[in-house]
Parts: structure tokens; C-alpha cells; sequence
């Protein structure tokens, strides 16, 4: 089921690393592309993993600078009957398709969101197609591997 998402370790760390994160069909997000990243504390799955958003993303519950999310199910009632799959599947996907106004970390998003749906839709798209491209994604990682080996060759 994982194999529409890329996961790359950081520094060779099984418990942090990132995942490729497709926006979900038929919501202003689709077609968007983020990097999320994911630490996983030494006692998960009974606690929750650390997830934040490393590319900006307009959004109501999650913070627009640090990529915080806030997510009852990962922040509150995580269970260890969740994993990653359902992170990545379900939570996320629909975290992006029903947003919570009512519960902010991007307050200028819930604002607009309440006020003007339609604007608040176009300003998305404006930050998908500004910090979701894939192709700016790929060039970064790419970037960031030259930089890994620069360092290894000092």
C-alpha cells in the first residue's frame, strides 16, 4: 500500500525520516506534493509519532511556519492500534479534506476559510503550486544529496 510515497531515512536513522506526501483527489490540495517529517520516540507505538509538514502548506490545523499539525488522533488519542499506514491513508488525507476551523494552529486560514470558502480554495492552490511542486521537491533533494556528499568528502 506504501508504494505511492517515498520514504527517505535521515541519517541513516530509523526513527526519523521523511515521506513524500501526495495531496489527496478532488480537494484544492491535489496535485500538491510535501515532504513530511516523521520521528517516531523510542516507546512508539504507544506513543505517537512527531509529524510536521517540512514545505509550507495553507491550511487551518497545521502551523504555516514550523509545519506543526494539529490532529486530535496523533496529538491525543493515539492508540497503538494505529501505524504509519493509517498516518499516511486516512488521517492526513483527511485532515486535508474536512479541516477543523474551530481548532486552528493557522488562524488567517480558518478565518478565510469560514468567510470566503472560494478564496480561501485559490490560496491552496497559490501555496501548492509556490511550495508543492514536485519538480522544486526533486531539485531540493537533490541539492540537499550534493550537500551530504560535500560533507562526507572533507
Amino acid at each position: 500500500m506504501m508504494s505511492d510515497w517515498e520514504v527517505q531515512l535521515v541519517k541513516d536513522n530509523i526513527s526519523e525520516f521523511n515521506v513524500k506526501f501526495r495531496g489527496p483527489k478532488d480537494t484544492a490540495y491535489e496535485g500538491g506534493v510535501w515532504k513530511v517529517h516523521v520521528e517516531l520516540p523510542v516507546n512508539y507505538p504507544y506513543k505517537s509519532p512527531s509529524i510536521g509538514f517540512s514545505n509550507r502548506i495553507y491550511h487551518p490545523n497545521v502551523d504555516e511556519m514550523s509545519g506543526s499539525v494539529c490532529l486530535d488522533v496523533i496529538n491525543q488519542s493515539w492508540s497503538p492500534m494505529f501505524d504509519l499506514i493509517n498516518v499516511f491513508e486516512v488521517f492526513l488525507p483527511q485532515l486535508l479534506a474536512y479541516p477543523n476551523p474551530s481548532d486552528p494552529l493557522n488562524g488567517e486560514a480558518a478565518a478565510l476559510m469560514l468567510r470566503d470558502p472560494e478564496k480561501y480554495k485559490a490560496k491552496i492552490r497559490e501555496y501548492v503550486d509556490k511550495y508543492a511542486r514536485e519538480v522544486d521537491m526533486d531539485e531540493k533533494e537533490d541539492e540537499e544529496d550534493e550537500e551530504v556528499d560535500d560533507d562526507a568528502g572533507e
